[in-house]
């Protein structure tokens, strides 16, 4: 949004304003820890654990179907060899006789070819059975595990869930006061250091955000505030002591 002309002093005044603030939403971070990710992560290892238990369970249902399919095989030949020893009673002939008699072997072939493969199969279901049975276990574990995180996470959102929202109205109002072109900066430079700080004071004639030594003469030019500077190590914007005051001031009247 266009943003009023502003003297520097103003500028930084402004950005030292929304670090402040900014750096409030990031204390609660802190607060909530690693709780987030990990709670995260923990929905995803159970949706994978889930996705592996459906496909076991269809698998197992797979090898059941296939031995109740070699069952009823089993079933059919013995009916074949029944009708098959029935006929043999009014054969005519040695040809009728060697004919069943070889539909007999086959069909006894097949019952033991069926015997062996429901063998094969009730081995496979069984190791499928205990994958499940560990999967499961595994699965019930990490919900056990999500249920407190979870638990633990809402305690602490409960707690600041308030006053990070109050946070973040300030910080988007405190953007809409910054030009875009110092805003980008500011933004590009906080996400650069897992402290988030773009700006900083200058400390003990340092940088207070890489505690790098900051010139007397370039220290003198911070405080004229006749344009903004950062730092040379860090590129973090640098402001004095009267700047931070003056907003501290502020903030207490408001």
């Amino acid at each position: 949004m266009a943003v009023q002309e502003q003297s520097i002093a103003d500028k930084l005044k402004l950005l030292y304003r929304l670090q402040t603030i900014d750096s409030q939403i990031d204390e609660i971070e802190i607060f909530k820890g690693e709780l987030p990710i990990e709670v995260r992560d923990l929905e995803d290892e159970i949706a994978g654990l889930q996705t592996r238990i459906n496909r076991l369970q269809e698998s197992i249902n797979e090898i059941k179907k296939e031995a109740n399919h070699h069952r009823s095989n089993i079933k059919d030949s013995e009916g074949l060899i029944q009708r098959y020893d029935k006929q043999l009673e009014t054969v005519k002939n040695n040809r009728e006789y060697d004919a069943l008699t070889k539909e007999i072997e086959m069909q006894k072939l097949e019952i033991q070819l069926s015997e062996k493969k429901i063998g094969e199969t009730q081995k496979n279901l069984v190791a499928k059975e205990e994958m499940l049975v560990q999967a499961q276990d595994v699965i019930k574990q990490k919900q056990a595990a999500l249920d407190e995180k979870k638990v633990e996470l809402e305690k602490i959102i409960e707690k600041t869930e308030k006053e990070e929202k109050e946070l973040a109205k300030l910080s988007n109002d405190a953007k809409e006061h910054i030009e875009d072109r110092l805003l980008r900066a500011y933004q590009k430079i906080r996400v650069t250091y897992r402290n988030g700080l773009a700006v900083v004071p200058v400390r003990r004639n340092a940088c207070g955000g890489c505690f790098n030594v900051i010139p007397p003469q370039v220290q003198l030019e911070i405080g004229q505030r006749k344009k903004i500077i950062a730092c040379e190590h860090c590129g973090r914007v640098l402001v004095d002591d009267e700047i931070i005051i003056e907003v501290d001031a502020e903030t207490l009247v408001k």
